[in-house]
């Protein structure tokens, strides 16, 4: 914000007050460009032609009330914040100038408080206003698209859900349409003939699953003469009005594939490597960011550069460097794999996009390509040459917008493993905590490193209790971290901070192996119990499918069946990494495990999860516990989830139960569990008494 310049109307008591204010945006380094008026005429006319920012308005001012103020903005147009400086500050006062049409409020006897406020504002309008922007951009853009769609001759089509949304004039005229309007909300099938129907019905399928299209696929078309037409019907994901859908563009197959084949990779390909262009990745790159926003996919990139290029180039010529970026490009080729896509961005400059993977995975390319290249000699005209590179690894969050923004990220770790003097893979994460943070982050990863080697883990129980009489003994397990003085230390506090490490899955697994181990020896001392446990997984986790052949070599060690085992993880999470979910999900069936979702209900529509996800156990997100006795919204929502659940075949367990007047309610509303410290803290031994 310090490069800005806030542009403010400041009405103040006096003078001396206006002036103080500004003193004190202007010491905490705001560039701040102040007006004032005098009366409500000036006041019109200020903001119907300045360019205002904020209005600072003190709420005791007798000539300017904050409705008066709010609405001369409103009849503006404007977007511009009205933040009332409030004198007597509190709850009452606050309250009033918020309905009276502030955005904002703040005591105006604190500096500091008015500088924060100030900030947030300034920002939060700034961001409205890139919003606005993008969205007239978008707008522009695809103005632009159709225009270009409607002068192309392909015929191009937009369908969604297997029904016609968009068709260019050349796909109308093919079909024998004078209007779209006759085409609009047919399925695209009616336009297939014979066995190609089936064909095609099979990639609709796939894309309402949300899997991607093949490029292509050779169909009969259905000719308005009735007569077939051999076609190629290639598929590509797109949007229209931020909606998501397929474009399908007919090709004649009269023409060569061969030819037309490598005419498409012309306009792709990096003539010099062999690898994709420029202008390919940052489509590639931009079709991953939209991935990333819409479904949370998260997606890595390598970025390398070619160390010491100026006498590299010295030393071989422009003819030599063209045959030594041939050979990076072949151990590029050599260390990707499927799953990645590389390409030359600049003169030296190679970038390698692992969809769908880790930074862990990107790393790992990385570092097989730095070492590949190191070992590589190139024999240059009567010279052997030696190279070494420096690479950069980033990857793609919700807060990256542009391929731009990516590649600054992933070009900025290449530039730290430069500086380092070459040869170096350097990882920015640009969700990594920084400051203090970082070193708690670190901090706590050590500690966990060394819980798990000196054994300083235990796990403690609290059970899970029937409503209804059921003889079901289930516990869940939680983990405790013992400290040199013998205190404990809840894992709430310590794995937030390593959230997103590999260490989480080593946590797990330590976790499930002492549980299964107990639960072991309990039955052994128990035989007529029929204990379970349920048993937290990590996002970490939930992404490795080979930790399921470690559960099932851990049940085998033990004994155990796999239904003593409820493994659970919270909805939120679950949204964001749902195909992984899934995939372990099945895993955890095979192996008879159970699943239960915590926190459920928390999202718009929880139970559209069930769909991807079948859980056997629904545990009802803890804000609904939150003063269920005085809650009747609290208690109708527990009460609809439940009898959703139930209609669904579903268990529904409530947490954090603290008083007998929420178990009284929980019983009314059908919940089959109860869990939570009022029935049993958690505790070291398997000791409570069941029906």
């Amino acid at each position: 914000m310090s490069e800005e310049i806030l542009r403010v109307l400041i009405i103040e008591l006096s003078l001396e007050d206006g002036e103080q204010q500004l003193s004190t945006l202007r010491n905490a380094g705001i560039a701040v460009r102040p007006t004032t008026v005098e009366d409500e005429e000036e006041l019109n006319k200020v903001v119907e032609e300045k360019a205002l920012d904020l209005v600072l308005l003190n709420s005791d001012h007798p000539d300017f009330s904050i409705t008066q103020v709010s609405d001369v903005v409103n009849r503006a147009g404007k977007d511009i914040p009205v933040i009332a400086l409030i004198d007597d500050f509190n709850v009452e006062t606050a309250s009033a100038a918020l309905e009276a049409g502030a955005r904002n409020v703040v005591s105006s006897e604190h500096p500091q408080f008015v500088e924060n406020v100030v900030r947030a504002e300034f920002e939060n309008l700034e961001q409205r206003r890139k919003t606005r922007r993008l969205d007239a951009s978008l707008r522009e853009t695809e103005k632009r698209c159709h225009a270009l769609l409607d002068s192309s001759r392909d015929a191009i089509a937009y369908v969604h859900e297997g029904m016609h949304i968009y068709a260019n004039p050349a796909y109308l005229q093919l079909f024998d349409y004078t209007d779209f309007e006759d085409l609009e909300g047919l399925p695209i099938l009616d336009m297939v003939v014979g066995d190609d129907a089936g064909k095609l019905r099979d990639v609709l399928k796939e894309l309402s699953k949300g899997n991607p299209p093949p490029d292509e696929i050779e169909v009969k078309l259905a000719m308005p003469d009735g007569s077939p037409k051999e076609a190629v019907m290639e598929f590509s994901s797109a949007s229209i009005e931020g909606e998501p859908c397929t474009q399908i563009v007919l090709r004649d197959k009269s023409v060569d594939p061969e030819l037309a084949k490598e005419l498409r990779d012309l306009k792709t390909q990096d003539l010099v490597t062999g690898l994709h262009n420029r202008q390919f990745m940052v489509q590639s790159l931009q079709e991953a960011i939209t991935a990333t926003q819409q479904e949370s996919q998260s997606h890595s990139l390598v970025m390398l550069e070619i160390d010491n290029f100026k006498s590299v180039l010295e030393q071989v010529g422009l003819a030599g460097v063209d045959l030594l970026l041939g050979d990076i490009a072949k151990l590029i080729r050599d260390c990707q794999t499927e799953s990645e896509i590389a390409g030359r961005m600049a003169d030296h400059t190679f970038v390698i996009l692992c969809k769908k993977q880790p930074m862990e995975h990107a790393a790992k390319i990385g570092e097989a390509i730095r070492a590949a290249v190191e070992g590589h000699i190139s024999e240059i005209s009567d010279k052997s040459v030696t190279l070494t590179v420096s690479v950069g690894v980033s990857r793609s969050t919700e807060s990256v917008t542009n391929p731009q923004d990516l590649l600054s990220m992933v070009s900025g770790a290449m530039r730290q493993a430069s500086s380092a003097g070459g040869n170096k893979v350097e990882i920015y994460d640009p969700a990594k905590v920084t400051g203090d943070d970082a070193d708690d982050s670190l901090h706590w990863i050590e500690r966990i490193k060394e819980g798990l080697n000196k054994d300083k883990f235990l796990l403690v129980y609290q059970p899970i209790v029937s409503l209804f009489g059921a003889e079901d003994q289930i516990y869940e397990v939680l983990l405790r971290l013992q400290t040199d003085d013998d205190d404990e230390i809840a894992a709430g506090k310590f794995l937030p901070h390593v959230a997103g490490h590999e260490i989480m899955i080593k946590i797990d697994q330590w976790v499930i192996q002492h549980a299964v181990a107990k639960l072991k020896t309990h039955r052994e001392e128990n035989p007529d119990a029929k204990t379970q446990f349920f048993i937290k997984l990590s996002n970490e986790t939930l992404a490795r499918p080979e930790v399921l052949r470690w559960i099932a070599k851990v049940l085998q060690k033990y004994r155990m069946s796999g239904d003593c085992l409820v493994f659970e993880a919270p909805e939120s999470k679950l949204m964001t990494n749902l195909k992984p979910a899934r995939q372990f999900l099945k895993g955890l069936q095979q192996l008879h495990c159970k699943f239960a979702i915590e926190q459920f209900g928390s999202g718009l529509n929880s139970f559209q999860i069930l769909k991807h996800l079948p859980a056997e156990y629904l545990k009802i997100d803890r804000a609904f516990m939150k003063g269920l006795p005085k809650s009747q919204e609290n208690q109708d929502k527990i009460k609809e989830i439940t009898d959703q659940a139930h209609a669904q075949g579903k268990v529904t367990v409530a947490e954090f139960v603290e008083d007998a007047a929420s178990m009284a309610i929980l019983y009314s509303c059908g919940v089959n569990f109860v869990q939570g410290n009022f029935l049993q803290e958690p505790e070291k031994v398997l000791a409570y008494e069941f029906g």
